[in-house]
């Protein structure tokens, strides 16, 4: 099978895409109250520490993802049961985008369209692209990642032409201090999205320019810090902090606002465009990391488990949760302890010591080698 490769535009294009995501669902860094832009900001900071760790795992062993970096740090019969989990993991926050997905359309745009329809249809467009392989991916995230940069600035423009921003509603700053921002960047706001980039360690390899990768993802984590950071700003400062806190979709409740001499209104499709968008591409690459996954454990190509695996999520994507509090609650409180912690952060550390040691070991400057995996 010839090798995929991603160009170094799609894969900023990628990375952008994929931190947008799911992450404007929802305001970030809510608990700072009024100081939640700025928590946004500081998380921006963390998260280019967060990748540069997850590239320089990958950069350890290179032309190798996540799996095959673990069998080589231990071996494969202990690294089939942590493949296993892994794989488990993307497809479960896959299935968490997927379900906002639904969420959202559901309540805004479909309201008599019945869930499991809206997941579907989603899905099988994500399947198709998935089936195509990654480099489709990279080019249709190239194309429309532009467009979201774009809906963004102009809702910006338009918000501020009727008159919706205010900055008092985010005033006084930092009357509490820096503390409750830093305890609202910890654990959520530096695990979403930051954290979860972990999966983008099964997409590095496909980037053949190895030199100039590293400043792809780390402008790409900055760019996309910059984006999150604007988008909540403007959130908070049309909103305010109580409504903002209370509403489902914040960011569509902040394009409704917006009414230009009574003519022009109701541009609700420019959020949905970039929060769709970014729920495609977030939720195919927890998909592709997670397939991957199982094409690394059973040795076939990972498209022969396309149409399962997204069968599976699709169910399971109505299942993970009652209704949208219950999914939200669940997001807050329960997957940060007992996912984000141990696999973004717990365990690739570990996987970076034994790396460095074995590196020390071999006593060479040069980065490890392994031929124990093949893909297939």
């Amino acid at each position: 099978m010839l090798k995929e490769n991603l160009s170094l535009s799609q894969l900023f294009a990628i990375i952008i895409g994929f931190n947008l995501g799911t992450t404007l669902v929802v305001v970030l860094g809510i608990t700072a109250k009024e100081d939640a832009w700025i928590t946004v900001l500081l998380s921006t900071f963390t998260g280019l520490i967060i990748a540069s760790f997850f590239l320089n795992i990958n950069e350890l062993v290179p032309s190798k993802n996540l799996f095959e970096i673990i069998e080589f740090g231990f071996n494969r019969f202990i690294a089939i049961p942590i493949t296993l989990v892994y794989s488990l993991y993307f497809f479960y926050l896959a299935a968490r985008t997927i379900r906002d997905f639904g969420e959202l359309t559901s309540t805004f745009i479909l309201p008599l369209t019945p869930i499991e329809i809206i997941t579907l249809s989603l899905m099988l467009i994500i399947g198709y692209i998935l089936y195509l392989g990654i480099e489709i991916l990279g080019r249709t995230t190239e194309i429309f990642t532009p467009y979201s940069a774009l809906f963004l600035f102009l809702l910006i423009i338009f918000l501020f032409a009727s008159q919706n921003i205010s900055i008092t509603k985010i005033q006084p700053v930092l009357a509490r201090g820096l503390l409750p921002v830093i305890d609202a960047m910890f654990p959520i706001e530096v695990s979403r999205p930051y954290g979860e980039l972990i999966v983008m360690t099964c997409v590095f390899p496909h980037i053949s320019n190895l030199k100039m990768r590293k400043k792809s993802v780390i402008y790409s984590v900055a760019v996309s810090g910059i984006l999150l950071t604007i988008a909540t700003l403007i959130i908070t400062s049309s909103l305010g902090i109580t409504t903002a806190s209370r509403a489902t979709f914040p960011l569509l409740s902040t394009t409704r606002l917006i009414s230009i001499a009574d003519f022009f209104e109701r541009i609700d499709a420019l959020a949905v465009f970039i929060i769709m968008l970014g729920i495609v591409i977030k939720s195919s690459i927890f998909i592709y990391g997670g397939l991957k996954g199982l094409e690394y454990i059973f040795k076939f190509p990972y498209r022969y488990f396309v149409v399962p695996s997204v069968c599976i999520i699709s169910m399971f994507s109505i299942f993970i949760s009652l209704d949208i509090n219950d999914h939200i609650k669940e997001a807050s409180l329960v997957v940060p302890y007992l996912l984000y912690l141990p696999l973004q952060f717990a365990f690739p550390c570990f996987l970076l010591f034994v790396l460095l040691l074995k590196k020390f070991i071999h006593k060479g400057n040069s980065p490890l080698h392994d031929k124990t995996y093949k893909n297939p």
